[in-house]
């Protein structure tokens, strides 16, 4: 099989080893499969886009609505990188699957609003399909409504005039699009589990997404969430793209 692509941006090693390691166990590949690309320690190396199945986008400390005068130079650096970078795959309409930060990006490209009118706090949430999402292939496992987590500061308040949207939540309505044919962005987290949430609860525990005195009772309440059915799409993207060598 042809490898898929994992573009990070986690300056964390245990957030992103843990991001990588669910994506692999989710995505039902082995490390072989899935090349990591750390983008926030360096340029992205040329990738040859006819030797890989497709490119999956982890979530990221970045956010597009950052004012730039704000934003580190590797923020700036990965943005510009990731922007030439989509240029290509939009126009060869090539699979793509960015989560969270996928929407940043994606969205930005096709023209959306990314903005902090809808952020989440870290946490389950009720993602509802649209029936766009309905019909589309990799969301036919998911049933029409399903927890899954999120925790973000910003996200797409005006879609993105190329977009197809997917799925809303009651307090984000833009949760998952596609562009093209074989392009996604997720708000919420395909590749997450418990234990995954638990540990960027205390990595990211000093980045704004909760206050550090509420870090026990946020770690209590995703304990008992009930989230299963995100990673089916992750896993459904996978069999979908994955090409022959």
């Amino acid at each position: 099989m042809k490898p898929f692509v994992l573009l990070a941006s986690r300056a964390e090693d245990e957030a992103a080893d843990g991001e990588y390691a669910a994506m692999l166990r989710y995505g039902g590949l082995q490390p072989h499969e899935l090349r990591r690309v750390r983008m926030e320690a360096g340029p992205i190396p040329p990738l040859d886009l006819d030797a890989i199945s497709g490119i999956l986008v982890g979530g990221s400390p970045f956010d597009a609505s950052t004012p730039e005068a704000d934003k580190s130079p590797a923020q700036r650096r990965v943005e510009e990188e990731m922007s030439a970078l989509l240029d290509v795959l939009v126009e060869r309409d090539l699979p793509f699957l960015g989560a969270c930060y996928g929407v940043g990006t994606l969205g930005v490209h096709q023209g959306g609003v990314i903005d902090r009118t809808y952020p989440e706090p870290i946490g389950a949430v009720t993602i509802t399909l649209t029936p766009e999402g309905r019909a589309d292939p990799l969301l036919a496992q998911v049933p029409d409504t399903f927890d899954a987590f999120v925790g973000h500061k910003e996200a797409c308040t005006v879609l993105p005039p190329t977009a197809t949207l997917l799925a809303s939540s009651a307090t984000c309505p833009v949760q998952m699009f596609r562009v093209r044919r074989n392009l996604y962005a997720t708000q919420f987290h395909p590749e997450l589990d418990v234990a995954g949430i638990l540990t960027r609860i205390g990595v990211y525990r000093g980045y704004g997404y909760f206050r550090p005195v509420e870090q026990e009772e946020l770690r209590e309440r995703v304990r008992h969430s009930h989230v299963w059915a995100p990673p089916l799409v992750l896993a459904a993207f996978v069999r979908r793209y994955a090409l022959d060598a």
